[in-house]
């Protein structure tokens, strides 16, 4: 996710956020990896490019460095049910503090 997010950057994640609603493009979420469930990947929603199809139960993820993310242009749309939470702060470091 750079330039957005590095790595040791620590986020606050709201896992209520889409109880209610639906993911928007733009928002920033933590998911499980598709591939390996164990592990938890930062990206951002986005609507598909070209004749990707979505339903009302995936979203398309996208990383913020297209040449060094592996996102749903690699493993397809992701299962809402994968969606763990909306990244909603930076907290650390320090510098880096901020609202997403």
């Amino acid at each position: 996710m750079v330039p957005t997010l590095r790595p040791g950057d620590r986020l606050y994640v709201d896992p209520a956020a889409y109880r209610s609603s639906a993911p928007a493009p733009g928002e920033v979420v933590v998911v499980h990896d598709p591939e390996l469930p164990s592990r938890w990947l930062v990206k951002r929603v986005a609507l598909p490019p070209g004749s990707a199809e979505l339903s009302a139960s995936t979203v398309f993820l996208l990383g913020d460095d297209p040449a060094a993310s592996r996102d749903s242009r690699s493993f397809g749309p992701v299962p809402r049910s994968l969606v763990v939470g909306r990244v909603y702060r930076c907290y650390a470091p320090p510098e880096r503090r901020r609202e997403l």
